[in-house]
């Protein structure tokens, strides 16, 4: 009988100026792009150059993330906590209400249904720890050339995160890029792709009714169900276009 191995998870403790945050379920890899992605979309930061250093020390389980002007512990844990649903259960500072004063995601881009396709089948043939284990999320961004990146996780929340972190941090811009993830596209994972502003989500699951409602409001393109030759184009910005003989399902 063949078996899968098993995917890693490891309680990581994050640490900001000193202040220990909160402990994460993460998968050991590509921390550093965790780090920037997640201060980002939660709130911390909002350019990767306020961030001073990171230091990762995996035997100890731990990230020590300085700022370089600090940040108010008071103001920001003060926050209601949002607990995320699914694997890698986190938790988020932003409301749906917080989420709707984001500003709105415009890009004069637009892409044929059939390339989502085939980007989504190309991230998954180039998701290694997914291919050996079947039980991790990845997440994706494919940039103007059609070069795509990756990033593995075992929760779908650490997996954008670490792609935002990894965009973050190379100086990408938004309006340019597409993202893909393996996981179902909830209000929390539409709010980190808002905030970083990316003006098309594809999932190869479904996304949540406030999710859709939130991707109107802010004008984001969100794809679900990319399979084969499937999808469900569930808003309408116009930024993909149906070029397939099948039917689409649209929303």
């Amino acid at each position: 009988m063949y078996r899968k191995g098993c995917p890693d998870e490891y309680p990581i403790t994050l640490v900001v100026n000193g202040y220990e945050v909160a402990v994460f379920q993460l998968t050991k890899a590509d921390l550093e792009d965790w780090a920037y992605g997640y201060m980002y979309s939660e709130g911390f930061i909002q350019e990767a150059s306020e961030i001073d250093n990171v230091t990762i020390n995996e035997e100890m389980g731990s990230i020590h993330v300085t700022l370089q002007n600090g940040f108010n512990e008071e103001e920001m844990f003060s926050k209601k906590k949002h607990y995320t649903a699914g694997c890698g259960r986190g938790v988020t500072f932003f409301s749906m209400t917080d989420v709707k004063s984001f500003e709105k995601v415009y890009s004069g881009q637009s892409h044929n249904l059939s390339y989502l396709l085939k980007k989504r089948s190309e991230f998954a043939q180039n998701s290694p720890w997914y291919l050996e284990t079947g039980g991790m999320h990845g997440a994706c961004i494919v940039d103007e050339s059609g070069t795509i990146t990756v990033r593995e996780d075992i929760g779908r929340h650490n997996a954008v995160d670490k792609i935002i972190g990894y965009a973050l941090r190379n100086g990408l811009q938004p309006e340019r890029l597409i993202l893909l993830t393996t996981g179902r596209v909830s209000y929390e994972m539409l709010s980190k792709a808002a905030k970083f502003g990316f003006p098309v989500i594809g999932s190869r699951t479904a996304a949540t009714k406030q999710a859709v409602q939130l991707a109107k409001y802010l004008n984001i393109e969100v794809i679900g169900y990319l399979r084969g030759k499937m999808a469900n184009i569930y808003t309408s910005t116009g930024r993909v276009q149906n070029d397939l003989l099948e039917a689409v399902e649209m929303h």
